[in-house]
């Protein structure tokens, strides 16, 4: 009888309840929770001056992190976000100071470097079967051996050009930042790809199995290197929005961007073993990591506490979540 009235209760709650992901539900109450408790420090964390603000500095981790969600999705990691986030602003700034095209090009070629490293890791992994986290872990030293013989250590420009400022800074809609609309755009794109064509379904089926999704005729080894060219791509392009919003680039500025990026997709309820995950999920636990290093911020915590809180909440949440069976 006590299955019999579960089954019951089940079919009559609606659909929308139904399909809720636990790990989703609870990052968004954790938003909710760490808002709270900032509230009762001060009464600006609940300003809608400061949420706006969050928001901003959160789209750039969140750029960052939906090519990490690719990645993860697939059941691989990618090391090597530092430097190609730094070696994506460094050549947009370097391609802006070519005289004519430099400052059309300055943005795309920012992206394609990352997306150059993207394509090794993906290479990598997919047809020398060597694991991600060695792959990536060896592209992150050589891009930071490329950007410090390039530069010399030094940025090779004093300032970004001002279509990059403007990208990451300026206002195209009154009130709302482009750093905001561009992380909704991509956002909406990684919505559609991962829910509405092949590749998105591939991604899934490789992470849940990937010899089921290449006996089921997908061209796993492409896809997958496709995924990580995606993955250096946006890192580079989060790396190219940083340069527009410090006006500069500058060595090693993504280093505080890798923990970030993992805790926020894994936050979110993706399965570090890959195959399952929402987008939303990963909005939620961006915006739920981005709080947590203001309130960090503001209680002073060292950057070496933020790495610890950082590894525990992947540890955590690999606990509740890791291990859970794929979604079929």
């Amino acid at each position: 009888m006590s299955e019999l009235s579960e089954e019951r209760r089940e079919a009559i709650r609606p659909s929308f309840w139904r399909r809720i992901d636990p790990a989703v539900a609870t990052a968004f109450g954790c938003i909710f929770l760490v808002l709270f408790l900032g509230s009762l420090y001060s009464t600006r964390f609940i300003s809608p001056e400061y949420l706006l603000q969050q928001l901003k500095v959160a789209a750039f981790l969140g750029v960052i992190a939906s090519g990490m969600m690719l990645v993860i999705l697939l059941g691989q990691i990618d090391l090597s976000v530092p430097w190609v986030v730094t070696a994506g602003a460094m050549m947009a700034c370097a391609a802006a100071g070519l005289h004519g095209i430099g400052p059309f090009i300055a943005i795309p070629f920012g992206v394609l470097c990352g997306a150059v490293f993207g394509l090794v890791n993906g290479f990598g992994v997919a047809y020398l079967r060597v694991p991600s986290m060695i792959v990536t872990l060896s592209t992150n030293v050589v891009a930071q051996g490329l950007m410090v013989v390039y530069t010399g250590g030094f940025s090779p420009q004093d300032s970004a050009p001002a279509a990059v400022r403007w990208l990451a800074t300026g206002f195209a809609i009154p009130g709302v930042p482009n750093a905001i609309l561009v992380w909704a755009i991509t956002g909406a794109v990684m919505v559609f790809v991962l829910g509405r064509t092949s590749f998105g379904r591939s991604v899934y089926g490789i992470g849940n199995r990937e010899r089921a999704a290449y006996l089921s005729g997908v061209n796993t080894r492409r896809v997958v290197m496709y995924a990580f060219a995606v993955s250096g791509a946006l890192a580079a392009f989060g790396g190219v929005l940083l340069a527009g919003y410090a006006s500069k680039a500058a060595q090693s500025m993504g280093d505080a961007y890798l923990l970030p990026a993992i805790a926020a997709v894994v936050l979110g309820g993706t399965s570090i073993l890959g195959g399952r995950g929402s987008y939303l999920g990963t909005v939620a636990g961006v915006i739920l990591i981005t709080l947590l290093q203001s309130i960090l911020s503001v209680m002073q915590i060292p950057e070496a506490g933020r790495q610890i809180i950082y590894g525990v909440v992947i540890i955590a949440m690999l606990l509740l979540y890791g291990r859970a069976p794929a979604a079929r």
